[in-house]
This record gives C-alpha cells, sequence and structure tokens, in this order.
C-alpha cells in the first residue's frame, strides 16, 4: 500500500476511526461481548439500553462517575450515527422499534486488537500444512489432463496403502500434545473469522443493493432496458465470486451427513486433554455458522422483495401516466363527438418560432474618452470677489435636536408646527428642511402623508409660507398618538 491509501483509509476507514476514539476501550469491550462473543446479529434498542447500561454502572463503580458520564442511549445513537459507523441502526420488517446490529468495522478491529495481544502458544506447523493442502488443491483441483490427475491419485493412493500397512503392523504414529494445541489454535481462528467474514458478506449485499436502487432511481432508458439491467444485476451478484463461495458454504453448512461428521468430529477434539483449556464458543460454532448464514440469506431475499416491490411502484406510476394521457384523449374526443362537423383545430402559441441568434446581439463597445485640453487657460487679470463664499448659511442640528429634546421634557410628544411657535425659524427653508432630516437616539421623527400643514418663514424681508407632511416628534419607546410612519 501507498501513502495516499493508507491516508484514504485513515480518513474515512469506520475501523480505524473506531481504534483512534477515546472510548475506544468500552465500544469494543461492550460490542464485541454482545454482537461477536454471543454471535447476536439482531437485538431491540430497549435490551440493548438496558445491557449498556449494566455495563456503564460495573465501569462506573470500579472508575467512578466521570469516566462514562453520558446516558447509555446518547452512547448508542453516537455509536450508530452515519459519521461513526459502528453500529447499524433499523427497523425490521413488522416493528415499530428500533433494532441495532454491528458493521464490519467492529469485526476488523476486535481481530486486530486480539491479534496484538502477547500469546503463549504460536504453532506453525499446521499452518504450513494449510498451505501445502491448499497448493495441492489448487493444482490439481485445475488440471484438466487426465493422465495427470489419475497419476496424482494413484499416488495419493500408495501412502494411504502404505499407512494402513504401518497401522497393521502396530507402528502408530500418534500428534503430540503441540501438534494438537497447534491445529485447534488455527481451528479456532478460522471458526471465527468465518463469522465475522459472514457479517462483512451481509454488508456488501446491503452495499449492492443500494448501488442498484440509485440507478433504478435515476433511469432515464426505456421499461425494457431497465428490467434487464436489474435482472442482469441480480444475476451478477448471485454469480459474482463472493456469491458463489458464500452459497458453497452455506449448501455446505446444510447437508445432513456434514453436519454429523463435524459434530462428531468438533465433540472428540474438544475432550482431547491436550487442548487444556479448550474454547467454549467451539462447541457450537457450527450453529453458529448455521444462524449467520441464515441471517445472511434472509437479508438476501429481504432485499429482493424490497427491489420488486419498488420496481412495481415504478411501474405503477408509469401505467398510471398512461392512463392518464388515454383518459384524456377519450374526453376530447366525446366533446368533439357533439360536434361533428366542427373541423379538428388546436391553438399554438404562434405563428413561426422565435429565433435568437447569438451573433445578433450588439458587441461591447468602450466609452470614449474626453481629452481634456487645458493648454488654453490663463489667469484672470481681474479682482475676484469672494465674499461670496462665506455667506453661506450652515444649520447646527444639533441645536435644534437639543430644542426638540427640551420639547420633549414636558410631553410625550410634540409637533413641528406647535414647535416652531414656541422656537421660531431664523434661518429660513434651510433650518426647516434641517427638521424634517433630524435623527436622534432620544427621539423619533414621524410623517403623517395623509395630512399636511403649513409652516411660515421669514425671507428677503417677507413671510414665507411652505406645506409640509404633518411632523411629529416623539420619545424614544413611546406609543404615538395618531397616525404616520418613522
Amino acid at each position: 500500500m501507498d501513502f495516499d491509501d493508507v491516508e484514504s483509509l485513515r480518513r474515512a476507514s469506520p475501523a480505524w476511526r473506531l481504534l483512534r476514539a477515546d472510548s475506544a476501550a468500552l465500544v469494543l469491550s461492550f460490542l464485541g461481548r454482545v454482537f461477536v462473543d454471543e454471535n447476536v446479529r439482531s437485538i431491540s434498542s430497549a435490551e440493548l439500553v438496558m445491557r449498556l447500561d449494566d455495563h456503564l454502572y460495573a465501569l462506573h463503580e470500579r472508575l467512578g462517575e466521570a469516566a462514562f458520564p453520558r446516558a447509555a442511549k446518547a452512547y448508542l445513537d453516537d455509536w450508530a450515527a452515519p459519521d461513526t459507523g459502528w453500529l447499524r441502526k433499523y427497523y425490521p420488517a413488522g416493528s415499530d422499534e428500533a433494532h441495532f446490529d454491528a458493521t464490519p468495522a467492529v469485526e476488523k478491529a476486535l481481530a486486530w486488537v486480539s491479534s496484538i495481544r502477547s500469546r503463549s502458544f504460536v504453532g506453525t506447523e499446521s499452518r504450513l500444512n494449510t498451505v501445502f493442502e491448499l497448493l495441492r488443491q489448487m493444482a490439481f483441483g485445475s488440471e484438466t489432463d487426465v493422465s495427470v490427475r489419475l497419476a496424482e491419485l494413484q499416488r495419493r493412493r500408495a501412502e494411504i496403502d502404505q499407512e494402513i500397512e504401518r497401522v497393521r503392523s502396530g507402528d502408530v504414529e500418534v500428534m503430540d500434545a503441540a501438534a494438537v494445541r497447534d491445529r485447534y489454535q488455527q481451528f479456532s481462528a478460522t471458526a471465527r473469522g468465518l463469522l465475522a467474514d459472514f457479517r462483512e458478506v451481509e454488508a456488501n449485499f446491503r452495499t449492492l443493493d443500494r448501488e442498484l436502487r440509485e440507478r433504478i432511481a435515476a433511469w432515464s432508458g426505456s421499461k425494457g432496458e431497465l428490467l434487464d439491467e436489474v435482472l442482469g444485476d441480480r444475476s451478477a451478484i448471485a454469480e459474482s465470486d463472493q456469491g458463489k463461495s458464500f452459497h458453497a458454504f452455506y449448501d455446505f453448512l446444510l447437508s445432513r451427513d456434514k453436519q454429523e461428521e463435524f459434530a462428531t468430529l468438533l465433540d472428540r477434539v474438544q475432550r482431547l486433554p491436550a487442548i487444556g483449556g479448550a474454547d467454549p464458543r467451539m462447541r457450537r460454532i457450527h450453529y453458529d455458522w448455521l444462524d449467520a448464514g441464515e441471517r445472511t440469506q434472509g437479508t438476501v431475499r429481504l432485499l429482493s422483495e424490497q427491489l420488486r416491490r419498488f420496481l412495481d411502484d415504478q411501474v405503477w406510476l408509469e401505467n398510471r401516466r398512461v392512463i392518464d394521457i388515454l383518459r384524456s384523449i377519450e374526453s376530447s374526443a366525446l366533446k368533439l363527438r357533439e360536434h361533428p362537423g366542427a373541423p379538428v383545430t388546436r391553438e399554438i402559441d404562434r405563428t413561426s418560432p422565435a429565433v435568437v441568434l447569438p451573433m445578433e446581439r450588439p458587441l461591447y463597445r468602450p466609452r470614449a474618452r474626453l481629452t481634456l485640453d487645458s493648454s488654453g487657460a490663463s489667469d484672470s487679470e481681474g479682482e475676484i470677489d469672494v465674499s461670496q463664499l462665506f455667506e453661506q448659511i450652515y444649520v447646527d442640528p444639533a441645536r435644534l435636536a437639543r430644542g426638540v429634546q427640551l420639547a420633549l421634557r414636558e410631553r410625550q410628544q410634540i409637533g413641528l408646527g406647535q414647535l416652531l411657535e414656541d422656537r421660531p425659524l431664523e434661518q429660513g427653508l434651510a433650518e426647516l428642511v434641517t427638521y424634517l432630516s433630524l435623527t436622534d437616539p432620544a427621539f423619533d421623527v414621524v410623517f403623517d402623508e395623509e395630512a399636511r400643514e403649513q409652516v411660515r418663514y421669514s425671507r428677503d424681508g417677507g413671510v414665507k409660507v411652505a406645506t409640509v407632511p404633518r411632523v411629529t416628534f416623539a420619545r424614544r419607546g413611546t406609543a404615538l398618538i395618531g397616525g404616520g410612519r418613522p
């Protein structure tokens, strides 16, 4: 694996995320005991919450309440979140209570943690014999030459005949205790690995089914092409290497003769004194295989039924659309039957399509820049009267605002007309416009566009009259009496 592969796994793998989590010990110990050691494939939410409560209670007595302070249900919801991926939360058919099942990521994390523990005995002979036997099966199992196959069978028969003669003569080779423990260790690891593989096979079937549904939902071709695609994919799933291997293994388990032979051999091996502490899980491992296999088969059947209903719904929607079109044609025909001589007409939006070509649009034209020529400018010879620059009128809005605040000390609101009676305009129209544009945090200026009032002011020795909307100054935060808008 290169750097990018490892980095991608570190970021996206739920198993890696579990090993990096602060609560990895809690997750692995609890989920490993419930779903792996006890081979539980589905458990209700209430029962799992109760078991986690008991587990947390035992930890609190040893580590204190601060070790894992959250409720059991909160932990389960976090472990089943999509961005976590340690539990699969679902609702079985006919049940309104959520159920849980461990994901393959938990199995992989547990297998890795178990592999790093130190072992007092590490056997290698049995694995070498297994590798040798697998090579022999692959080499001669794929051989098509009849003479080569016969030569191999005759060689194996000669070895069996020699062993029979040795046993008849009393030369019985007995396997020592180390060899027995070596093979038993490999048998136990392989048996547990098969259970983990069942959970991953089931997850892979769900992934294939989800991808197929996404393809159906986004399908834009004909119905026949869709059915060919769907049936081909379902056959591809069943005929894939994973599907063939699973069905062959499941058929082997369903054989009554094989079950009886396996149970007899397992019982004899479990009683061997050379094993020492036999794994109690192995006593019923073949029943666990059957339960896991049946669970996987049930998942495949359920996915097939759901897919069939999904396709039926798609077909029903298409048929309904066709029926609606036929009914609209029938209703139009009934309307035309009442007018047998009337011509059949159809209205269109226009007699010709409106075509707008891209080249008909005007191109961008930059604005022409004007060049200013000041070469002919000259200084003025006469004197310029600048006194008019100092005769401009400046109205101080702060002074007017203070006057409004003083007027509002004795009342909640005051109109502009009444205010100007108490404080007449001194700077004419400019002062009036400043009153209309006042803003202050202590009061609001409210305009009533529907009402008008006249304001008088002095200009050039005469009296002028200005008609303005009714203006009211009100304290900030008080209710305005009358209409208007701020």
